[in-house]
């Protein structure tokens, strides 16, 4: 895949040495992936956007995000690469899911971390399918086919930042039964159903306004752990912390996704459904912490991947979605270690 590094352009300070640079100085093309590190996919698609009759404009969010994260402080260790982006330009959505979860795959094999920028939050079902295709070669790898002996099923703990739970079923009739951005934690669920995986998904900053009886019923039925907008206050804020300890504590590696519309309208009005209350980001960042300190008996970063939806430059004021976002895979690539 052909990758533009033209959008990483940015201030330089060449008076400051090493210690004055930017990630637009740093951040280097896949093919010249030397060692392992962290590689950025794009992930260009407002397909499953518009299936979810919301308003588009989120496929122009890959680039959007890079240029304002070109120009952010470099104060990382590990090496940054573009693997560059898949687009959806012809309304094949499984397709362009199924070419995300192959280069999520390859990345993982190649010991890189994974940070993708959506696109609606159907990137959420391209991003998974590279874990879990991953995971099952790696099962083949180490188990073998023939000897008889039951594999260990991985524990892939989902931790979404969202307004919604995205676990909408495919609507009925449809032969095909064709997803968006409304299903892809169904369609996850399914995934692990199928390979008799445990479904391990945790859904934070809920508008129980936007998410009917019947997605919470389910979410019950499922074994999600949730917590609703306006149960996410400082007050609340160990409790949750603790609940989100245990849920790590009980996985093998995790899976993080944030939907920008988790946040409220005044700090992220470029999406594609703005949240009338939303989640503080003072409250969101302790959170976060939680999870990116998650380490492995090995003593390497939980999270195989990382990615954000729903960011909509067309309604963004002043790159103000931007910037957040930008801070967000900043904050995440500084822990991936």
């Amino acid at each position: 895949m052909a990758v533009d590094m033209h959008v990483w352009q940015g201030r330089t300070d060449p008076e400051d040495g090493a210690k004055g640079l930017r990630w637009h100085q740093k951040v280097q093309p896949a093919d010249q992936a030397n060692e392992q590190g962290i590689m950025i996919l794009g992930f260009a698609c407002d397909e499953g956007v518009s299936r979810n009759k919301g308003r588009t404009g989120a496929y122009d969010a890959p680039v959007a995000i890079r240029k304002v994260l070109a120009n952010l402080a470099w104060h990382h260790q590990e090496p940054v690469y573009d693997g560059g982006d898949i687009s959806c330009n012809d309304g094949n959505l499984e397709l362009a899911q199924h070419r995300l979860g192959e280069d999520v795959c390859h990345a993982l094999r190649q010991r890189h971390k994974v940070m993708v920028f959506g696109g609606g939050h159907e990137v959420a079902w391209g991003s998974f399918q590279g874990i879990g295709n991953y995971l099952l070669q790696k099962q083949h790898a180490v188990d073998g086919s023939d000897n008889g002996e039951p594999r260990k099923a991985p524990r892939i703990g989902i931790i979404n930042f969202d307004a919604h739970f995205d676990l909408r079923n495919p609507p009925a009739g449809t032969q095909s039964q064709k997803g968006s951005s409304g299903t892809p934690f169904h369609q996850i669920a399914r995934f692990c159903e199928m390979n008799n995986w445990p479904f391990r998904y945790a859904c934070l900053g809920l508008s129980r306004t936007s998410n009917t009886q019947a997605l919470y019923e389910k979410a019950d039925a499922l074994g999600v752990l949730y917590r609703d907008d306006e149960d996410m206050t400082q007050a609340n804020l160990p409790d949750i912390q603790e609940s989100l300890g245990q849920f790590i504590d009980q996985c093998d590696y995790l899976y993080l996704t944030i939907d920008l519309d988790v946040f409220p309208a005044a700090t992220a009005p470029g999406v594609s459904a703005p949240a009338a209350r939303g989640v503080s980001f003072d409250i969101i960042e302790p959170l976060l912490k939680t999870i990116l300190a998650a380490k492995t008996p090995q003593g390497n970063s939980k999270i195989l991947v990382f990615d954000m939806a729903e960011y909509n430059p067309r309604f963004d004021i002043d790159n103000q979605t931007a910037r957040l976002a930008a801070r967000l895979a900043w904050t995440v690539a500084r822990n991936l270690r």
